[in-house]
């Protein structure tokens, strides 16, 4: 009887949890924070400058090579970090590193590509694959669009990232991307002050 009454209070407060979830404005895909989420398990990867330095390497397949630049490309136009202010933008990835971009040539401001990366993933039925996406270097390394961080298996010594900072799920590519500005300003002047951003 303890028991049942136990599964009982345990789905009802479940389901109270879905309703409160579902009763948030914001879609899922909107509240998705690319630096905190789990990227889900780690994946090998190889890291090039550019295409001609993918198929030089013989790595992988130079069709692959083709396929993964073409997708980085993509990315950056979709998904490459965005800011408001060109000084924000520079803060985190270096003085000289950050372009305007949008329409009128200047409503926001993204970090040069750096190159890109190349995934070897797994579908459901165990198939491989390969996926590609741009790298941004900033000041703590490289780092994607979708916010996966390069890291080294030290077993190995293979470059990896977290799977959904290359593939992220559909809801999250299809989101729009988030604007980052200056969460303080100072009052006088209208610069300096915190360096947090928001969004």
């Amino acid at each position: 009887m303890k028991r049942s009454s136990s599964l009982t209070l345990t789905t009802m407060l479940a389901g109270a949890s879905l309703t409160v979830a579902a009763c948030d404005d914001t879609p899922a895909a909107a509240r998705w924070d690319q630096n905190s989420v789990a990227q889900g398990e780690q994946v090998e990867t190889f890291q090039y400058a550019d295409l001609d330095s993918c198929k030089t390497a013989n790595q992988i397949p130079d069709a692959e090579c083709d396929t993964a630049y073409a997708k980085a490309l993509e990315d950056n136009d979709k998904s490459a970090p965005r800011f408001e202010a060109k000084a924000s933008c520079e803060e985190t990835y270096g003085a000289g590193n950050c372009v305007p971009r949008g329409s009128g040539g200047g409503s926001f401001f993204t970090p040069l590509l750096a190159g890109f990366v190349i995934g070897q993933l797994f579908d459901g039925g165990g198939n491989r694959y390969y996926r590609g996406t741009g790298l941004y270097r900033g000041r703590d390394g490289y780092t994607t669009g979708w916010g996966g961080t390069l890291g080294r298996d030290y077993a190995t010594g293979r470059t990896t990232i977290g799977k959904y900072g290359i593939d992220p799920p559909d809801a999250v590519r299809q989101a729009p991307p988030r604007m980052q500005t200056r969460t303080s300003v100072v009052s006088r002047g209208g610069f300096g002050g915190g360096r947090g951003f928001g969004g």
